[in-house]
């Protein structure tokens, strides 16, 4: 059976190389086909098989002398395809049902008898795999993912104890065949993968094959063979589907003769660029920065990493709170550099913090993923630096040691992105109940620290960024792009973007040009695959520093995947930002996301979290009998261009989690 099935992927590849070829001669018929919604077909792959843990009891008849650890392998899976696609839709869904082989060989033990010991595994099952499937921009490109449910209907085990090298001359050990005892019958994991479908019938051609290769992961979530001790696996599976379907007409012939190609007409979207000339008074913000309250660890190390700043202690006196551009960190991204400058001192700012309220302790808790005591060694790091460098007495810190933060960034159902939800919760948390260092209206451990101030000529604000308008574009098109020349002609191109008006800050466009003329071109993508051009001239000017004008800027941090503000931040809003907020001024509320998770959810979630700060503020106003306040709201998702902070650190992704609040005075 194994050579018949270790031959099917050659047979695909001829398969498809047959079809393709007796396709060839026919190429030029006067018809067109749709491509198939539904298909059908077979799937061949290999599974590399990764198993982890342990094991040693193989059944009730046999234990092993030695426990064995870790073993890959190599299976092989063969199953049905059924696809159905949407028509004109990214969509689709799939069924996958057949043979998943999880054969694995673990790797060498030596006995007590010094004696090397092997052991092999043979887990078969019968696979029910239901994903669904997305193809971005109705591509051939797609994505699936889905459950697996596994029904097991082989669990045999081989194990072999080979001779004494000091003894050649003993007789051999016979093998040890049999089946592994207290095997799940039924196994519930999940997949996700990427494949990517080659044509190989023109449309030309009612019955049409498609070439799929494709690679998906199986996590070991779910995918312990037995019920007792602690092996599981994981499964990289690399293959090809082979699939079939029939096409629907798209055009008959009439009376004989070949229809003419169908007219399509364009939709509906009017497109037009606003962009704004400068203002000329001197624009200042004066901006308040949340400051976490986190300090973040690389892995594997408990020392404070390179990025944050780290005085000496005749530096200390020179110290200021809000003079931190003199001590700025020596690793920058290079976005938003001001605000991260006051981040990277928060071990300063809170020494000395410290330092003027002799009263005040804190509280430093370090959550890592090795242990509660690998997390202390963290704290105790920050401990050491406080009371070297800025004399705090240890009696006024403690530290404590966690497995995992109290809001943890990876949950029980996290499936993706692990890695970076990792990175942010392998942290220390400052935690204090002195009023000194806290926000207004908090107590209590989990506090957020007070915000820091600080006074600058404000970057380039929302209001002066170019705005490019497509009025219909997310109802007409899948996607659309913009195309931008300037006078020698140079070419820039920015999207793909989904929604009605994409906004982009002139200094991307112009670089360090005062000003320039140029020729956009909007790009459209409906879903019938037409693709729609069109262009607009436009004038635009370098926004610089304005005079005599000052502007706010307050900020709000989200916990992960939340689109509720952290529930400090309500009163704050209310009590604080509300009555700074001038008469007829303008507010500007603007959510981001980091770039963890899908990047449609993301948009979704940013815009949520706009609205909640909108609401919070409208309330506010209400309350306070005033209606003369104009708010513009935009969620930019994990949008690169606009994203306040870059997402390299796990302290860059905490606070792109925000909703930024512009507060502009009236013009």
């Amino acid at each position: 059976m194994f050579g018949f099935l270790n031959s099917l992927p050659l047979c695909l590849l001829m398969g498809a190389l047959l079809w393709a070829g007796l396709q060839a001669p026919l190429q030029a018929q006067d018809v067109s086909y749709t491509r198939p919604s539904w298909r059908f077909g077979i799937a061949s792959a290999a599974n590399v098989n990764f198993y982890r843990g342990s094991t040693q009891q193989l059944n009730a008849g046999f234990t092993a002398p030695v426990a064995f650890n870790h073993g890959n392998g190599v299976g092989f899976f063969l199953a049905p395809v059924l696809e159905y696609h949407a028509p004109n839709s990214p969509l689709g869904f799939m069924l996958q049902v057949g043979y998943d082989g999880r054969q694995s060989k673990f790797n060498r033990e030596i006995t007590l008898c010094n004696c090397p010991a092997d052991l092999s595994t043979n887990l078969s099952y019968i696979t029910i795999e239901p994903n669904l499937r997305v193809a971005p921009f109705n591509s051939n490109f797609y994505l699936f993912g889905g459950p697996r449910v596994a029904i097991n209907f082989e669990n045999e085990f081989t194990y072999k104890l080979g001779k004494n090298p000091a003894f050649p001359e003993q007789t051999p050990t016979p093998d040890v065949n049999g089946e592994l005892s207290q095997t799940r019958k039924t196994l519930l994991s999940m997949q996700i993968g990427a494949g990517y479908d080659i044509q190989l019938s023109s449309q030309n051609h009612q019955a049409q094959a498609i070439l799929s290769p494709f690679v998906s992961f199986h996590p070991y979530f779910g995918q312990s063979p037995r019920s007792i001790e602690t092996w599981n696996v994981s499964t990289l599976r690399v293959g090809a589907a082979l699939k079939f379907g029939y096409g629907s007409l798209v055009t008959e012939p009439a009376n004989g003769m070949v229809p003419e190609t169908p007219v399509l007409t364009s939709p509906d979207v009017r497109f037009f660029v606003n962009s704004p000339r400068n203002i000329p008074v001197d624009h200042r913000v004066r901006e308040t920065f949340p400051l976490r309250n986190y300090v973040f660890f690389d892995l594997g190390s408990t020392e404070i990493p390179d990025r944050y700043v780290l005085l000496s202690r005749d530096q200390v006196k020179d110290f200021k709170e809000d003079q931190l551009e003199v001590f700025a960190p020596k690793r920058l991204s290079g976005r938003s550099s001001r605000q991260m400058v006051v981040y990277y001192n928060v071990l300063n700012i809170i020494g000395d913090r410290l330092g003027k309220n002799p009263g005040s302790t804190i509280t430093l808790v370090g959550s890592s993923e090795k242990g509660p005591e690998d997390g202390k060694a963290m704290a105790t790091s920050i401990k050491q630096y406080l009371g070297n460098v800025f004399g705090i007495d240890g009696s006024r810190i403690s530290v404590e040691g966690r497995n995992k933060p109290i809001l943890p960034s990876e949950q029980p159902n996290s499936g993706s992105d692990l890695t970076l939800l990792r990175e942010g919760d392998r942290r220390v948390s400052i935690e204090s109940n002195s009023p000194a260092l806290l926000m207004e209206f908090q107590s209590g451990p989990n506090a957020q620290l007070r915000p820091v101030e600080i006074g600058v000529s404000q970057e380039a604000p929302m209001d002066s960024y170019v705005s490019f308008n497509a009025e219909g574009a997310q109802k007409a098109f899948s996607s659309w792009s913009l195309e931008i020349r300037d006078d020698k002609n140079k070419l820039q191109t920015f999207g793909p973007f989904t929604k009605d008006q994409a906004n982009i800050p002139g200094k991307t466009i112009l670089g360090t040009r005062p000003q320039g003329d140029y020729k956009v071109t909007m790009v459209g993508q409906t879903k019938s695959g037409m693709t729609v051009r069109k262009d607009a001239n436009v004038n635009m000017v370098l926004w610089t520093p304005a005079k005599n004008e000052e502007g706010m800027r307050f900020s709000v941090i989200y916990e992960f995947d939340e689109s509720k503000a952290i529930s400090i931040y309500e009163k704050y809003l209310t009590e604080i930002v509300v009555p700074k907020i001038p008469v007829g001024g303008t507010v500007m509320i603007h959510g981001h996301t980091d770039i963890i998770g899908n990047e449609t959810y993301n948009q979704t979630l940013s815009l949520a979290r706009a609205n909640d700060v909108r609401g919070i503020l409208e309330a506010g106003l209400t309350k306070a009998g005033r209606r003369d306040v104009k708010f513009e709201v935009q969620g930019s998702g994990e949008d690169q261009v606009l994203s306040p902070f870059e997402n390299m650190y796990p302290e860059e992704r905490f606070y792109n989690r925000t909703v930024i609040i512009d507060i502009i005075p009236r013009k």
